[in-house]
């Protein structure tokens, strides 16, 4: 397996699991890359084992065949069913767009932040086409992002510029780019991944902070010069809702159902209602109570 002269190669991969991993490897016009096939081998203890495996083969070697094709329709000319003649940042941007439609602020704010970055570490980037996002572009972001990229980099403020990118947001824009390329990928606007195989930036591990109970009565007896952040901070606290939860709170989504005092959430990823009763101490923090009644 993998020993023709064909530019697509089938070859497979030990995984610590025992099992053997499939994937593609191509070489065009110099670059190599990868297509991870997410097809296995298993350990051949019986016939029935022997049977899947042939079978996966078949299918890997079907697929293999299929890419080449489409390869090699391209070098003669034929045409193309991808679209890598398109261009990167316009497909990127409509895909900001659908953020803000579907996803939280919060990440949509990391898609266009990730864009940002992108267009300071290729100046040249709304004139990319598809076929210049190639490994070599990828494997550079990755590495802008590790050496080079800084906090705030896009901000007008008067902030500190050297303060290098947190890791975890290293993290987030790489996976930006990634889904970007996958979607791309899964769509046929290109013919090969150019991240595949390609390994994402480790997150770092997070320590949760807490408050005791004691610590929470204390705080709550303690004189701030900021009353509302003061309250916001204690309710969050009774609530267990984030900042980013209660910033996003308006008065209707607050309803009095009977003895209660609700907060009702429109869960968008299922398309249903969830609900979390306030305690009265809640509530007090909440002010002057403007619930609806349902």
């Amino acid at each position: 397996m993998g020993q023709s002269k064909e530019p697509i190669k089938l070859r497979k991969r030990k995984t610590p699991s025992g099992m053997e991993s499939l994937y593609l490897d191509i070489y065009l016009n110099g670059q190599r890359s990868y297509e991870y096939l997410k097809l296995y081998l298993v350990p051949e203890t019986n016939r029935q084992d022997r049977q899947k495996n042939l079978e996966t083969l078949k299918l890997a070697e079907a697929i293999r065949a299929k890419r080449l094709v489409e390869l090699r329709n391209s070098e003669y000319g034929f045409k193309s069913p991808f679209k890598e003649d398109s261009n990167f940042y316009e497909y990127y941007v409509t895909m900001c767009k659908e953020r803000f439609k579907s996803d939280t602020m919060g990440n949509w704010g990391n898609w266009r932040s990730a864009l940002k970055h992108l267009l300071k570490y290729e100046p040249r980037l709304k004139h990319l086409q598809w076929k210049d996002i190639d490994r070599d572009f990828i494997t550079g972001f990755k590495e802008y992002l590790e050496n080079e990229a800084c906090a705030w980099s896009e901000d007008s403020r008067e902030r500190t510029k050297d303060r290098p990118l947190a890791r975890n947001s290293r993290v987030s824009y790489f996976n930006k780019l990634r889904a970007c390329c996958n979607k791309a990928y899964d769509g046929r606007i290109i013919a090969y991944n150019p991240i595949r195989g390609i390994e994402g930036i480790k997150a770092e591990e997070g320590k949760r902070m807490y408050l005791t109970i004691e610590e929470v009565r204390l705080l709550a007896k303690t004189e701030c010069h900021y009353p509302s952040v003061k309250r916001a901070f204690l309710f969050s606290c009774l609530t267990g809702l984030r900042r980013s939860d209660i910033e996003r709170l308006k008065w209707r989504d607050v309803f009095q159902q009977g003895e209660f005092t609700r907060i009702i959430f429109n869960q968008k990823k299922t398309n249903g209602l969830e609900y979390l009763d306030l305690a009265p101490e809640a509530v007090e923090f909440i002010g002057v109570v403007k619930a609806q009644t349902s």
